[in-house]
């Protein structure tokens, strides 16, 4: 008896030894991490304290510090991010989508700003501003040389207080009317479904561009309208581009198509609090009609919870290009002084369990550079009705349809801003259009677009004329230029017939963004989209899956 008592006291101790080892193990791990923080918390301290005594010149102490800051973030994730108390409003706009001003987007064209697209409904549309619009004085205050985000922090303000604004307007003469526009600031609130309607056959469209607050109602009120006025034969929602936005309105995105009680995605992170699963609270407004998404490389964070729930739950067809592949939560913690940290807090899944975050910042190349999860190490998952969808890398469309490649020549028109100043001089010419959907450039005004980059710079391809102007350059140093500057001016014509061919070669593209430029200049951003929606590939193909019925059901159905 007290051999096995002893045994049992040996083993007690054995057991009890064993515990306080672990415990010592991991006591050490932990006060070994803290120990370095404060090591190198107390280096860096010190560091900062000799530049500053020592340095020859007067140091910034908050230019160095914000310096050292992003530095340490940048090498985290992108989305954990130091957030300054003077840039909040900025911060706060991007997750509500309200801000207070006149409500136009704006950029920057040489010395000036100019507006580039007001709102519909806001103060700069209801007071007459137009784009191509220069904006010369804010307040009395000279805007020549200010940047679009310090014009823009000048034009924004409290509510209900007013700004006057002096601007240069391009008129039908080819000169410039000066004008002055009084303004009172409104709550400018962005629409996250800048537009919606019905398609060919009774198919109903909504884009969505954006997760900011109801951005789930909106969705839900513009397919209770579009219903309502009759039976839709499909749904097409539209997440092109959209960068994402808050969680919550993904899942109330999600709800309008699913059931109540649903998991639409869950969070895991390295905090037990941030694990949580997300579920639809509300009835569905469709559960039945059949839904394509569109999707692209710009589909981001909540837009690939919508599209990843709606394709795991079998209740849509994705049909576009492989999403972004952001499956990363950013929750905001606060700071001295007002300041906030944007900090990366769980990864999202979606409801076959997959996890679409593309790249695992936590391990890098010896360059720094970031890592995509490799195909051979993507898992692979199951739908609701047994279809087989993959982890690791965005949300793969099941049908995959390739985007239209701007030509060369038609970058650079964009780019020089030749399309977006041919339209404002349009605008001057003709005081109105027919409506936006039916809206067809003809083929003398597009002549006359031709006639008007010919006398504008648009280089595109071409070193080669870059390399000639060179050679005439150095042919003029070294005094060969008379013998071969005919040969020279005949070859820079032909480079120019090429330019003059390749505006005939690629006349469907140019004269589609031509159309929608112009729409825009009468009908705002809903002008635009409907402009758009006539030549858009991807918007043809999702109307053709949905009138295919038995493909539809092919898509989704169980695979044997």
């Amino acid at each position: 008896m007290a051999s096995n008592n002893m045994k049992r006291y040996k083993k007690a101790i054995a057991i009890t030894s064993l515990g306080v080892f672990s415990l010592g193990i991991f006591a050490f791990t932990v006060n070994d991490k803290f120990f370095e923080i404060n090591k190198n918390l107390d280096i860096f301290h010190t560091l900062y304290r000799e530049l500053n005594t020592f340095y020859v010149d007067t140091l910034n102490p908050e230019k160095l510090m914000r310096a050292g800051t992003m530095e340490m973030l940048g090498e985290l994730d992108p989305y954990t991010d130091f957030i300054p108390e003077e840039d909040m409003d900025d911060y706060r706009m991007q997750t509500t989508g309200k801000y207070g001003g006149i409500g136009a987007v704006i950029g920057t064209r040489g010395e000036w700003v100019i507006v580039t697209e007001p709102y519909e409904g806001f103060p700069a549309m209801k007071s007459g501003l137009m784009a191509g619009d220069r904006i010369t004085e804010v307040d009395g205050k000279s805007a020549k040389n200010y940047k679009t985000d310090q014009v823009s922090a000048m034009l924004k303000g409290k509510p209900g207080t007013e700004v006057v604004v002096k601007i240069k307007r391009p008129n039908a003469a080819g000169g410039e009317d000066d004008l002055t526009v009084k303004m009172v600031r409104e709550e400018i609130k962005i629409k996250n479904v800048p537009y919606y309607g019905i398609v060919e056959g009774n198919i109903g469209y909504i884009r969505l561009s954006n997760f900011t607050e109801r951005a789930g109602q909106e969705v839900r009120n513009a397919l209770m309208e579009m219903e309502s006025k009759g039976k839709l034969k499909g749904i097409i929602l539209d997440l092109r581009g959209n960068p994402g936005g808050l969680l919550h309105e993904a899942i109330n995105v999600s709800n309008v198509f699913i059931d109540k009680n649903i998991e639409v995605v869950a969070t895991k992170g390295k905090i037990p609090e941030w694990n949580k699963s997300f579920y639809s609270l509300n009835d569905p407004a469709d559960l039945k009609t059949p839904m394509v998404v569109l999707a692209d490389g710009g589909s981001a964070s909540a837009a690939e919870i919508v599209s990843g729930s709606l394709q795991d739950l079998d209740r849509a067809v994705v049909l576009g290009q492989k999403t972004f592949g952001k499956g990363l939560v950013q929750s905001t913690r606060s700071l001295p002084y007002g300041a906030k940290l944007k900090i990366t807090t769980a990864k999202y899944y979606i409801p076959s369990g997959r996890c679409i975050q593309a790249i695992n910042y936590a391990e890098r190349n010896e360059d720094g550079s970031v890592k995509r999860v490799p195909d051979s190490l993507k898992v692979a998952f199951k739908t609701r009705n047994g279809r087989t969808v993959y982890d690791g890398g965005g949300i793969d469309p099941d049908i995959s349809v390739e985007p239209e490649r701007l030509a060369n020549i038609t970058i650079s028109l964009l780019t020089k801003n030749h399309i977006f100043e041919y339209a404002t001089e349009y605008r001057t010419k003709h005081k109105k259009i027919g409506d936006a959907k039916n809206f067809v450039l003809t083929d003398a005004e597009y002549n006359d677009f031709v006639a008007y980059v010919s006398k504008k710079e648009y280089d595109y391809t071409t070193r080669s004329e870059k390399v000639l102007e060179e050679l005439k350059k150095t042919a003029e140093k070294e005094h060969y230029l008379s013998e071969i500057e005919t040969d020279l001016d005949s070859l820079k014509k032909t480079m120019m017939h090429d330019k003059q061919r390749d505006l005939i070669k690629q006349k469907p593209q140019i004269k589609s963004l031509l159309e929608e430029e112009i729409a825009s200049r009468y009908y705002y951003n809903t002008g635009r989209t409907e402009a758009s929606l006539k030549s858009d590939n991807e918007l043809k193909a999702a109307i053709e899956a949905i009138k295919d019925e038995k493909k539809m059901n092919e898509l989704l159905a169980k695979k044997q």
